[in-house]
This record gives C-alpha cells, structure tokens and sequence, in this order.
C-alpha cells in the first residue's frame, strides 16, 4: 500500500457567497474541505468577513488563486503575494495553488492564457514559483490548466508541466476536467497523459464541467454538471494514484446545493471504491 501526505482529505467544495447560507444551515456530512480564491476574501470585513471566518475555524480550507500570473511578462507582484501570505497565515490556509498560465502583462488580461511550452519558459516559470514559495515560507501548487493555442509550441504539454515541477520543485493541483478538455480539443490519450504525472506531487485534485462548443472543441467553464467521461477518467486517476482528496469545481450557474452534494457523492463512492490502495495522512502543521 502507497503512503502519501496530503494537505487534506475526503471531498470539497468551492465555496461561493451564494452557497453560504445554504452551508451554514445544513453542515453537509459530505463536504470535508473548502476552496476559495484569496482575491476574493482578502481585505473583506463587516458581515462578511465574519461570515467567512465562521467557515474557516469550522473547515479546513485550500485556496485556489486567480491573478498572480505566474507566465506574464511583468514583474511578479511581490506586494500581493505578501498579502495573499498574510491571509493563508491568517486562515490557516491548507494549500495554496495557482494557475500555470498567465493573466496580466501591464494591466489584467481577464482570461487564462497559456505559457509557451519551451525550455526557456519552464526556466521562467520556475523561477517565479520559486520566488513565490521563498516569499510565503511554503510550497504552493500549479494546476494543469486547459488551453486553446499552444503559440510557439517546442515541447509536448505533458513534458513542459512535469519540467515545471521538477525546476520549480512545487506540487500539483491535478485538474482531471482539464485533461479531458485538452484531450479532445488536442487530440491526446487522456489516460497515457493522466500516468505521466509525477503521484508524489499530487496536492488535491479538481474536477468541474465544460461546455461542448463542437465535436471537438470543448469549453471549460465550471458551469455545468460533470460529464461521465470526466467521472470515468477521474476513476482511472484513483485507480492509478489512489483515492486523492477532491474538489468539486462550480463557479456559475450554481445549483441548489442539495445538486452539487449529489455530484459530491459520486466523489465519495469513487474515492470508498479506491480506499484501500494508498494510505493517506494529512501533513498539517497547524
């Protein structure tokens, strides 16, 4: 039996503001951790920093962030990643993690755009992960992302994430949804990509659901159910990695939340399916 640390464990659930109500009444057995995006909860007080507070003394939480840019072309924003360690210290922040893309140059872009897959960027990047992690005191995570356009393209996807891991020594967020969309939209093996990954790096996983623009043109959005060939690959990723804490991605179009625990469930009867094939502890400090 493999043996891995995870920052938590079990089933998660993006946090909205939507849902809190919903949260706070019912406390659903189902739900083990919670994500946020600091950007949208740091510097926020009254009603709803209060709110939030609430959660995070009654939940282990991660943070997934949105804005530190990790491929831009400007200088990283060393002021706002001293506020995004301010705010990890002071909710006890799980694990952080980020996009590898980029959204900014001199202003904000809007949208996640991909990093050239070359030696020189996987140098780039790196070193800005790097940086990262000296200035929070931690490690922090990348998430696979999805893409479009691959300009400039030198190395295979797969290759240019796992250089990045290994230059930048940081972990992973493993986005199954984004595998799958990238698969289709790309025309790669999801399974041969989802093996290649390095299990010993593995933070949390996400899965979500996209929009099928064309046969093979897939969206990603978090705006929809999951897919049953996400389910299915998500499956395979417990087979081959063990049952991996995971988080259940929905950032519009938000259901009732009796929806969302249901698609939860699914998450749990996967991750008792897998149970026995890793032994995982949670390596917190805190």
């Amino acid at each position: 039996m493999t043996q891995i640390d995870y920052p938590v464990c079990g089933s998660g659930l993006g946090l909205k503001r939507a849902l809190m109500g919903p949260l706070a009444e019912h406390s659903p057995s189902q739900i083990d951790f919670l994500e946020v995006a600091p950007e949208n909860w740091i510097g926020i007080g009254g009603k709803f920093g209060k709110r939030f507070r609430a959660f995070t003394e009654r939940y282990p939480f991660v943070c997934h962030g949105l804005s530190l840019s990790l491929g831009s072309p400007a200088r990283l924003d060393e002021t706002f990643v001293v506020q995004v360690k301010q705010f990890l210290d002071e909710h006890d922040i799980r694990c952080y993690s980020e996009h590898l893309s980029y959204c900014s140059d001199d202003g904000h872009l809007y949208d996640l755009l991909p990093i050239p897959f070359t030696e020189e960027a996987v140098r780039y990047v790196a070193a800005r992960i790097r940086r990262v992690q000296e200035i929070l005191e931690r490690r922090i995570a990348v998430e696979n992302v999805s893409y479009y356009a691959a300009p400039a393209q030198e190395m295979a996807e797969i290759d240019f994430l796992n250089a990045v891991l290994a230059e930048a020594d940081c972990d992973l967020l493993l986005d199954v949804n984004n595998i799958y969309v990238n698969s289709i939209n790309h025309r790669y093996n999801a399974e041969d990509f989802l093996k290649a990954l390095p299990a010993e790096r593995i933070a949390y996983c996400h899965i979500a659901g996209h929009y099928r623009e064309a046969e093979d043109l897939l969206v990603d959005t978090h705006g929809a159910p999951v897919i049953s060939n996400v389910w299915e690959l998500l499956d395979k990723a417990y087979a081959h990695f063990g049952a991996m804490p995971t988080l259940l991605e929905r950032d519009f179009n938000i259901p009732p939340l009796a929806e969302l625990l249901a698609e939860i469930d699914h998450i749990v009867a996967l991750q008792q399916k897998w149970a026995g094939q890793t032994e995982i502890r949670v390596a917190h400090s805190g």
